[in-house]
């Protein structure tokens, strides 16, 4: 819950069912980013 905290503010959201949902969003958005910030590791050989 601090990751997600520390990626925005508070969660914004009253209503239960909206928090899940914000933190759904929150968290395929730091999937992402942390797919795109992975270096593809490469055997030479």
């Amino acid at each position: 819950m601090r990751c997600l905290q520390s990626f925005g503010e508070r969660i914004a959201a009253r209503a239960p069912d909206r928090q899940t949902a914000e933190i759904h969003i929150r968290r395929a958005l730091m999937n992402r980013f942390n797919a795109r910030g992975t270096a593809e590791i490469i055997r030479g050989g």
